[in-house]
């Protein structure tokens, strides 16, 4: 009985067979989300340990569309504000395309993006070879619905609460008025628009993470305005510890800043050193792309749905993100926080069961996968 040969399961699909219909479904999707018009003035803010690969992937659909290119490189990606002497150029561009950590908050690109300025942000598309990944062929309308599905669950016209809790005892609140909901909720990634084809759109390449469930956006990204939250994050992990955390580790905040980090462990005493002082500016990075890996937290937390990251911007750099992580694509004044088990409120409604994003099962959801292959397999088989 030991020497039989037991088949239980189907064999792995053969690569040549499936692989150049993956392909091009992936290429698909990358062309839709770069979608530079002719006539496009395309600027491409890299840094030099981004794959060459696709900056020219890039260049051929500026070429193949009448548009032109014009690169710009940093000695990383870890730029804090446009410098001073590029600022002429950005302002001439009509589409970006970026590695730089700045993208999303220095004040000069959100107004030109206020001004129909496009961009496609790619923290998580540094490497050609990722167009051969499962989330690179993924759907990106389904991506889109989810976002939109999770959007509705928030309530409308009242003032409510974004509540996080876990099995460790996280216990955290963001309060949001009417008009923060709608401020935030009204950016082109919580309207489901995959694509970088309306005037002021900002979106990621790959299609995987999706949009804050809260940051400044509530607020116009004025950070001169301070948001009411309150309470205790119990993180699984962090960008930068090689595992999770063996010890329940806590995050206590006193508004928008972190007040204390209770823990015993050489992690806790290593966040105690980093976090306290800190400004939470995303609260509760969500993925939406059903085929990013679950477990893969770096560089930015995992984009799976129902896995949330919470970005805090350190008070000073951290020795420790310089030793570990020495060429990150993010500067050392910034640190991730995830959770992959998270349960979300807003309100009575639930967003997130258990690190399950309940849209995942929303019939318009359902619906749609459906247009494209077995729901089931497409929205809730993860990738580890």
């Amino acid at each position: 009985m030991n020497e039989a040969n037991y088949v239980g399961l189907p064999p792995a699909e053969d690569i040549s067979i499936v692989g150049i219909r993956d392909q091009f479904q992936a290429l698909d999707n990358f062309n839709r989300v770069f979608a530079i018009k002719p006539g496009d003035r395309v600027l491409f803010l890299a840094d030099p340990l981004l794959d060459p690969r696709v900056i020219q992937a890039v260049n051929g659909i500026v070429r193949s569309r009448g548009a032109t290119m014009r690169i710009y490189m940093e000695p990383s990606t870890r730029v804090t504000e446009i410098p001073q002497n590029i600022r002429g150029l950005l302002q001439d561009a009509t589409f970006v395309v970026s590695t730089w950590f700045c993208s999303i908050i220095d004040p000069l690109c959100i107004q030109l993006r206020r001004e129909g300025q496009r961009w496609v942000k790619i923290t998580y598309f540094r490497n050609l070879d990722l167009l051969k990944t499962p989330q690179a062929r993924f759907p990106i309308d389904i991506v889109g619905e989810l976002a939109r599905a999770t959007a509705a669950r928030y309530p409308l016209g009242e003032a409510f609460d974004l509540h996080f809790t876990d099995e460790r005892g996280s216990d955290f609140r963001i309060h949001f008025t009417p008009e923060m909901r709608e401020k935030q909720l009204g950016t082109n990634r919580w309207r489901g628009k995959m694509t970088a084809d309306e005037p002021g759109s900002y979106v990621h390449y790959l299609p995987t993470h999706g949009p804050n469930l809260w940051d400044h956006n509530s607020v116009n990204n004025d950070l001169s305005v301070s948001t009411k939250m309150s309470g205790v994050l119990y993180p699984q992990w962090a960008i930068g510890f090689k595992r999770p955390f063996e010890e329940r580790i806590g995050v206590h905040f006193d508004g928008e800043y972190v007040s204390s980090v209770e823990g015993e462990s050489e992690d806790a005493v290593i966040l105690r050193e980093m976090l306290v002082g800190g400004r939470m500016i995303e609260g509760g990075g969500c993925g939406f792309n059903p085929k990013a890996p679950r477990h893969t937290v770096y560089p930015a937390g995992s984009n799976a749905p129902g896995a949330l990251h919470f970005g805090i911007d350190l008070v000073k750099p951290s020795d420790y993100i310089r030793r570990v992580m020495p060429d990150w694509e993010e500067p050392p004044i910034h640190m991730d926080l995830v959770t992959l088990d998270s349960t979300v409120h807003a309100g009575p409604n639930m967003l997130i069961d258990k690190g399950f994003l309940c849209a995942l099962r929303d019939p318009k959801v359902v619906e749609l996968a459906a247009q494209y292959g077995d729901p089931i397999e497409l929205l809730e088989v993860p990738v580890y």
